[in-house]
């Protein structure tokens, strides 16, 4: 790097642009933290032009005013204004000024402290770090002038830039020429994919076993769909899963069960006989009493306390399930997603998806991935049960230890086969029915030649390696068809599913202007005023003025007449006040109900359903479709 140079850091973020905020505020942190004190962030929307753009940086860096104009500075100077904060010129000299003075009282008051890691002799001074945000946002012309009075500074300043980039690092060279981009050296970081973090919050968060709350496979597939056709952004997600937890706790009186395990005995403990009554309305608990004897169903039908205690012993099954299944999930996906065309999914939650919503067993590409798995070579095989037991190990279950000693005992034994004479290895049938192949020449004696060939294949003696081979993929088959069964099998499962998926599509998918249609047609949907209720089609009369309005227009064609349109609306209006529709003032037009009504055209147009037209200036256009 020149001397003259301006260290840049180009970071590639990716288009998750809702992330950015958190990421760039973490980064300031810890440059605060561990480089330099000196750092300030800039957003193009704030910047416009150059003079925002070198106030925004002054005043951040400095926690002073900085004024625009002469002016204002001339009548200021260097008196105190309100909140005893000070001005300063708008100009990097007197940034240089103030850094100067601010790094004599850093020095002073922490001798010993390193003013930055990065070596005394490359950096005798903290850097200012200026962080732009959204570089793909600012204007050019902007930021070119910016870097060309900085580079005047730089021996004078210590500057760092830091670009934030969502799309490709080609962005600095199309908004940067070569006489400006030679003034900065840069040096390129990419961050971790979208994909990455979302897999990494789905992990620590879904699929463990830690957090009893849990999401059936369509709400799990609503936010994942969300996340990767909408906005890549991992922090609405995790805005889904906590507004999934809340809708979770409001909407099912039972959800206090899945707390951690005592809770849960105290609360299944304590339930009234309204509470047992909701358990016994449960889907999957009227299927468990059904699978009973009829003196058990009795019980479960009439005594409220054999239910309380059949609750905490399903309760406890339930975690037990979660405990199990976990850990066999992972051990199936680490030996399947080394498969070609990822039979099971290239990610877990593709595989925890497809376990949820049937029996994983079941499937075509199940039974593709087992074929595949039973044609590993030993190197390959013995690898992938080493994931499955590093992925085991943690488990504190009695039955993931047993599965745990199985395969580490496979294992051993998959190691001794490399000391077996080469005999035993090789052992198979001599003669080969192959041989005759090319000396057939008739269609009839080569069909009957294959067929002996095919015979010979299956009657051939398996190699001791094949033999351990299948015997321990069926250990993992029975192990995937004991413990990744449907959550909808297990009994008490929805205190811990969420599984209202059309709820949070709403919530989270939304539709502004359905939303709008809606509440200006039925405010009582919005509103919950019994005065607003009517029947389907029609409105209130003591509706909000634009809901009357909006209804009105609805009756109109493609032009309104704003005129007759008010006359409308004064008799909706008379209405509601209760006026005799025989008195002379009944619909009459005064001051009031025009100022009213002009007021909800107005609200009309910004929500965008009519506009001012040309053709003729006593009338409105409409922008809906549609009648009453």
């Amino acid at each position: 790097m020149r001397a003259s140079e301006i260290p840049t850091a180009a970071l590639v973020l990716g288009v998750n642009v809702p992330d950015h905020d958190v990421t760039f505020q973490g980064l300031s942190e810890l440059l605060q933290q561990s480089v330099t004190p000196f750092v300030v962030s800039v957003q193009a929307k704030e910047c416009t032009a150059l003079k925002h753009l070198m106030q925004k940086v002054l005043e951040r860096i400095m926690g002073v005013d900085v004024p625009l104009n002469e002016e204002d500075e001339g009548q200021s100077g260097s008196c105190s204004v309100p909140g005893n904060r000070k001005r300063a010129r708008c100009s990097l000299s007197s940034l240089c000024e103030w850094y100067q003075m601010a790094v004599k009282k850093f020095a002073a008051r922490s001798p010993g402290k390193k003013c930055s890691s990065l070596g005394k002799d490359v950096l005798p001074y903290p850097p200012v770090v200026i962080i732009f945000k959204d570089l793909e946002a600012f204007s050019p012309r902007v930021l070119q002038d910016f870097i060309l009075i900085c580079s005047r500074y730089i021996q004078q300043l210590p500057l760092m830039f830091i670009f934030g980039i969502a799309t490709s690092p080609s962005t600095i060279q199309h908004m940067l020429p070569h006489s400006v981009s030679s003034l900065l050296c840069i040096e390129l970081f990419q961050s971790l994919s979208c994909t990455q973090h979302l897999a990494t919050v789905i992990d620590q968060l879904v699929l463990t076993p830690k957090f009893p709350f849990k999401l059936t496979g369509k709400v799990l597939q609503v936010l994942v769909s969300i996340f990767l056709y909408h906005d890549f952004s991992v922090r609405n997600f995790i805005k889904g899963l906590q507004l999934a937890l809340v809708e979770h706790f409001h909407s099912q009186p039972l959800s206090v069960l899945c707390c951690c395990k005592k809770e849960a005995v105290d609360h299944a403990q304590q339930f009234i006989h309204q509470d047992v009554e909701r358990v016994r309305q449960l889907p999957s608990f009227m299927r468990y009493v059904e699978n009973q004897d009829a003196e058990e169903q009795v019980k479960l039908l009439t005594n409220d306390d054999h239910v309380k205690e059949v609750c905490q012993k399903l309760i406890k099954n339930l975690r037990k399930y979660h405990k199990n299944y976990h850990p066999v999930l992972r051990c199936l996906h680490s030996l399947t997603s080394s498969l070609p065309k990822y039979p099971l999914g290239k990610q877990v939650r593709e595989l925890h998806i497809s376990c949820l919503e049937k029996n994983i067993w079941e499937t075509e590409e199940y039974n593709t991935a087992m074929q595949l798995l039973r044609m590993l070579a030993k190197d390959e095989l013995v690898a992938a049960l080493q994931n499955c037991a590093d992925l085991l190990r943690p488990a504190k279950s009695e039955k993931m230890k047993e599965a745990l000693q199985q395969l580490e005992d496979y294992i051993t034994k998959f190691d001794k086969l490399d000391q077996l004479s080469s005999e035993d290895l090789m052992e198979e049938e001599v003669t080969s029915p192959g041989k005759d192949l090319q000396k057939k020449t008739d269609l009839f004696q080569l069909q009957k030649t294959l067929l002996e060939m095919r015979e010979s294949r299956r009657s051939k003696k398996m190699t001791p390696f094949e033999v351990l081979r299948n015997q321990v993929l069926d250990i993992v088959d029975q192990l995937v068809r004991t413990y990744l069964i449907p959550p909808e099998t297990q009994p008490m499962n929805e205190v811990c599913y969420y599984s209202s998926s059309g709820v949070l599509r709403r919530h989270l998918n939304a539709t502004p202007r359905t939303s709008i249609q809606t509440a200006l047609s039925h405010p009582y949907y919005y509103l919950q005023h019994e005065g607003l209720q009517t029947d389907t089609g029609s409105i209130s009369n003591t509706a909000p003025d634009i809901c009357v309005v909006y209804k009105l227009h609805l009756e109109c064609g493609r032009l309104i007449n704003l005129f007759d349109w008010l006359e409308a609306y004064c008799t909706v209006v008379s209405a509601a006040e209760g006026k005799d529709p025989d008195s002379p003032d009944y619909g009459k037009v005064d001051e009031l109900k025009h100022a009213r009504f002009i007021q909800a055209v107005s609200e009309l147009e910004f929500v965008g359903f009519v506009k001012s037209t040309k053709q003729k200036t006593d009338h409105v256009a409409r922008l809906t479709w549609g009648g009453c």
